[in-house]
């Protein structure tokens, strides 16, 4: 096919789209507004149903039985958007429970207060930042975050390397301009540092 037909393709296919929409948008955010419990909640059904129909325009059925089968879409959407949302729940739900049973492991940096410690990591780049969360409170090993980041093992090696000596500057620098009284930021061996 050449350029123009190409194009004059897609424009007769954005405009049988552009029909179809015009004319039954509204119907069919009435329908899935019916069925849902947030309108925000049908505004996105809505999207994906257009979507659907941009898909597979080629299969859409003639206009007199568009409307229906713009339902069909639409219900079929709103159960698998259900569905989804059902399997996210039980999922959060499972990780609350595994939470309260297994407790995250806090790490620790003694001597150093968990202030001194996120003010250091937010002087430093995201990408910097990102490696040692990812080792440091993760627990990753430099080549599991080389997989996680997408990056070779040894790359992640040497950043993780560099950046572990600016976090150290880092701290240095605003433990020197600090200087707090021991009163101002107490002393614990103890105190849990989130890295986030």
């Amino acid at each position: 096919m050449d350029r123009a037909a190409a194009s004059a393709d897609r424009a007769d296919r954005e405009a049988r789209f552009a029909e179809v929409f015009d004319g039954h948008s509204a119907d069919v955010l009435a329908y899935l507004l019916r069925r849902v419990d947030q309108p925000a909640d049908a505004a996105d059904c809505v999207a994906e149903v257009f979507l659907v129909v941009w898909r597979r325009l080629d299969e859409m059925p003639p206009p007199a039985d568009v409307r229906p089968w713009l339902f069909g879409v639409a219900r079929h959407v709103l159960t698998n958007d259900r569905r989804r949302s059902d399997r996210a729940r039980n999922l959060a739900d499972r990780l609350r429970q595994e939470l309260v049973a297994h407790p995250p492991v806090a790490v620790r940096e003694p001597g150093a207060p968990v202030a001194l410690v996120r003010a250091a990591l937010r002087s430093l780049s995201d990408d910097d930042r990102e490696l040692l969360v990812l080792v440091g409170r993760d627990g990753l090993t430099p080549g599991e975050a080389a997989v996680s980041l997408g990056l070779t093992a040894g790359t992640v090696r040497v950043r993780l390397h560099r950046a572990r000596r600016r976090l150290r500057a880092a701290l240095d620098r605003l433990e020197g301009a600090a200087e707090p009284s021991p009163r101002a930021v107490p002393h614990d061996d103890q105190t849990s540092m989130e890295l986030t």
